[in-house]
């Protein structure tokens, strides 16, 4: 394919895949490019995890035209609960009845689906899957990948505009050299379905062991009734593969016993996965003729939730650079435009980042004392109005330099 696009966007996940949606909304070409096969991605039991997306992500969604087709799987947050090991001290955060919620839950299916169909049906995106990039080339005068799929010849697809979005290995930032940060946390999440005997009432919970976060998600009932829940278990490194490899009665018992009975009892457990934890952040998100977004840039600990939604932020902030910059003839690599990007999401990301670092080592040190200070502290936020609302704007993404693509 010879038409050099816009945007030359490596890595077709949620993040690179919205990016390609809101910029064809702005009249902008991509081409996509990803080594998975979409089939499998979204294949019935490929993937039990679940995400939360905040307000402004949701109004992102609805802004590039697939909040219709995802508004049926939503189960909506409408409360926060923070425990420290279910001992006295709990933290609620529940907005006002004219705020909405605090955000919703989707399967990570449900996600790809929606955003795979609108971009398969959308003639502004060439979306090239199973395909292996093995050659990067940028220069003053445009971007290039040469890619290998199915055993064919290579192929050359030209952009004006490299973005990488391969997430936390990103291959496209470790070509360009950009220096990063990054430290293991040791720990792994084990992340499984659960059914339970009590309705979840919409509540998210936030468990905080010293070992870790221990969250409880609400995912919507089964067509029978079946109360549901994800589960974000959070245990050290040497534990993980333990964990996994417990029997269902065995791990349903662990479960019960730091859950409490806040979703009365755990009746079944899905499939188990478990993922590493780490954190990373670049010293810079930008290159000659290229921008990495989501992951790529940033890759922060599950414990707020705002993994992804980060990464949302980076694809709308971008576009709207993008969108400002055509609108007087500039080219989309142009340096101007890349620096104002740079400018704009490099400090959000990096706070964000450096906030969850810290909620992860506050709430793991152990002991009675630590515990009762983290629990007097927790409830001085309890009753401060202006701290809860602060934290829950933050939950929700409505703070900060909004780009529009995030507003209603």
């Amino acid at each position: 394919m010879n038409d050099t696009r816009d945007l030359l966007i490596l890595g077709g996940g949620l993040v690179g895949m919205t990016l390609a949606l809101a910029a064809a909304r702005q009249g902008m070409s991509s081409h996509v490019i990803d080594r998975a096969d979409p089939a499998e991605l979204t294949a019935e039991g490929f993937d039990d995890r679940a995400t939360a997306i905040s307000t402004a992500s949701w109004h992102l969604f609805r802004n590039i035209g697939i909040a219709d087709s995802l508004e049926k799987f939503a189960c909506d947050i409408a409360s926060i609960a923070v425990t420290d090991q279910n001992l006295p001290g709990r933290l609620d955060f529940q907005p006002e009845p004219h705020e909405g919620t605090l955000g919703r839950m989707f399967p990570n299916r449900r996600l790809r689906l929606a955003l795979f169909e609108a971009a398969a049906d959308e003639p502004l995106i060439n979306w090239v899957s199973k395909a292996e990039v093995i050659e990067r080339q940028r220069s003053e005068f445009g971007a290039a990948a040469v890619i290998a799929r199915g055993g064919g010849e290579p192929e050359k697809l030209k952009g004006r505009l490299m973005v990488g979005a391969e997430g936390r290995g990103s291959p496209t930032r470790d070509a360009a050299g950009i220096t990063i940060a990054k430290w293991d946390y040791k720990h792994r999440a084990v992340i499984a379905g659960l059914t339970h005997s009590k309705p979840h009432e919409n509540v998210a919970w936030e468990i905080f062991y010293p070992a870790g976060p221990f969250a409880l998600l609400p995912m919507n009932d089964d067509a029978d009734g079946t109360h549901r829940s994800s589960l974000v278990w959070t245990v050290s490194e040497e534990d993980g593969k333990a964990v996994t490899k417990l029997g269902d009665r065995a791990f349903l018992a662990e479960v019960q016993k730091r859950m409490g009975d806040v979703l009365g009892q755990v009746t079944s457990v899905g499939a188990r996965s478990s993922w590493p934890l780490g954190f990373h952040h670049t010293a810079k998100i930008t290159g000659e003729r290229l921008a990495l977004i989501g992951d790529a840039a940033h890759g922060i600990h599950p414990i707020a939730g705002q993994g992804l939604n980060l990464g949302l932020r980076d694809a709308a902030a971008l576009v709207e650079v993008l969108a400002d910059g055509a609108r007087i003839g500039l080219d989309p690599g142009d340096a101007h435009l890349l620096k104002r990007y740079e400018n704009w999401r490099g400090l959000d990301s990096f706070m964000v980042a450096l906030a969850t670092d810290g909620l992860t080592r506050l709430f793991g040190v152990p002991g009675k004392t630590a515990s009762a200070v983290r629990r007097l502290g927790m409830a001085g936020v309890q009753r401060s109005g202006a701290l809860k609302t602060f934290f829950m704007d933050e939950a929700r993404g409505v703070s900060g330099d909004l780009p529009e693509l995030l507003k209603a």
